[in-house]
């Protein structure tokens, strides 16, 4: 299947973000105290991971995490709290869902990615839960 050069541009940032989230959510389980938000966040990052694999499938093309998120948000976890901070992760995870929205009609794969971006919203926020 022959991809346009603006789907192109659309995954090849799609796999970024969730390279980017991997990263991100490694260095958040080691940064938290808590064991169950810990295990929450090894578990996102694998399943971030995985998502990078299907959109490398995608775009044939490797790259590499950028480091930003990883270490800024377990500093503003730190700094503001968890209350202030996973909302505004999980606001990111219904975002990529809804970003994913204009992919999955010609890329069925992206509609379970779609899905699990907004289960892992729905993950973040649970752990605000007592």
């Amino acid at each position: 299947m022959e991809m346009t050069p603006q789907e192109k541009q659309s995954l090849l940032k799609s796999q970024q973000g969730e390279l980017d989230a991997v990263l991100m959510y490694q260095k958040l389980a080691q940064a938290v105290r808590d064991p169950r938000e810990a295990d929450c966040f090894r578990q996102l990052a694998a399943e971030e991971g995985g998502h990078a694999a299907v959109f490398f499938g995608l775009t044939q093309t490797k790259l590499q995490p950028k480091k930003t998120l990883a270490v800024v948000v377990p500093l503003l976890v730190r700094v503001l709290g968890k209350k202030r901070v996973y909302p505004i992760i999980a606001k990111s995870e219904y975002g990529a869902a809804d970003g994913y929205a204009h992919l999955t009609e010609r890329f069925p794969a992206v509609k379970q990615i779609q899905n699990d971006e907004t289960r892992h919203g729905d993950m973040v926020l649970s752990l605000l839960q007592k």
